[in-house]
């Protein structure tokens, strides 16, 4: 019986899936990325749109984040966590809400790259007291670039620079990502991306200086709907958790508010 109740609802999903998908994965993608794993691309909000995005994360970590299209090429968003908040005991709730805004400057053209600058002030992971910073800095001020090729379905090439306003660990540097995105038929991409942390590898920082690579999985299950699983820091360069990479999920909703 148990058996049979799975199989249904699987066939319900995958019906469902294949009728309605419209999240930001897959060649039918109704909405763009505003962000692979950690890394800011150059996607952004359609004025009147709303994006409702959750990462589950190690250590009971879940993080909330909310972005309202509020005019055309501008949006803006806030977000919060706590750390413990799946498990037992008391949650460790973070200092303050983050806050993310972000205008396309140049709209994707046959020759050039879409691009936006923004700011987030939203880290990942534990909210750390000394020194005080999260486990993964938040991006701060951000400027993002990304391309989309047509191959075998869409290949999507992204580039971001960035400056953390997270320095009280001594290390201030510019930083550097690179990621990628490929489709995998109608609804499921999977994503790369390659945090270079240069802010995070001096002998007080958390890093041990090889960078933070980070797979995904993404799949539109739904109209809005992207359900997504990744897999983080596969090259262990976290020094507080080096012995495997983090296992990660996201969910994510985009509606339009009018």
């Amino acid at each position: 019986m148990k058996v049979k109740i799975l199989s249904t609802i699987l066939f319900l999903i995958i019906a469902f899936n294949q009728n309605y998908s419209q999240g930001t994965a897959g060649e039918s993608a109704k909405f763009e990325y505003r962000y692979l794993i950690d890394m800011p691309t150059a996607g952004i909000l359609e004025k009147g749109m709303v994006g409702v995005t959750t990462d589950v994360l190690p250590a009971g970590v879940v993080v909330a984040k909310m972005e309202v299209g509020v005019f055309q090429n501008v949006s803006f968003g806030i977000s919060y966590g706590a750390a413990n908040l799946i498990g037992s005991g008391k949650p460790n709730w973070y200092e303050l809400p983050g806050v993310n805004i972000r205008f396309r400057m140049i709209n994707e053209s046959l020759i050039l790259p879409a691009l936006v600058i923004g700011f987030d002030s939203q880290g990942k992971g534990e909210e750390f007291e000394s020194p005080k910073r999260f486990a993964i800095k938040s991006p701060g001020f951000f400027a993002a670039a990304s391309k989309n090729f047509a191959l075998l379905g869409y290949l999507s090439l992204h580039g971001a620079i960035n400056y953390s306003l997270e320095k009280n660990d001594g290390d201030n540097f510019l930083n550097l990502w690179v990621g990628a995105e490929k489709t995998l038929g109608q609804n499921f991409s999977v994503i790369a991306e390659y945090d270079f942390a240069l802010n995070d590898n001096a002998a007080s920082s958390f890093g041990e200086g090889k960078g933070y690579l980070n797979l995904g999985l993404r799949w539109a299950i739904g109209s809005g709907f992207t359900l997504g699983f990744d897999l983080r820091d596969l090259l262990q360069n976290k020094r507080w958790n080096p012995n495997a990479a983090d296992r990660a999920l996201r969910i994510e909703y985009i509606q339009s508010i009018f």
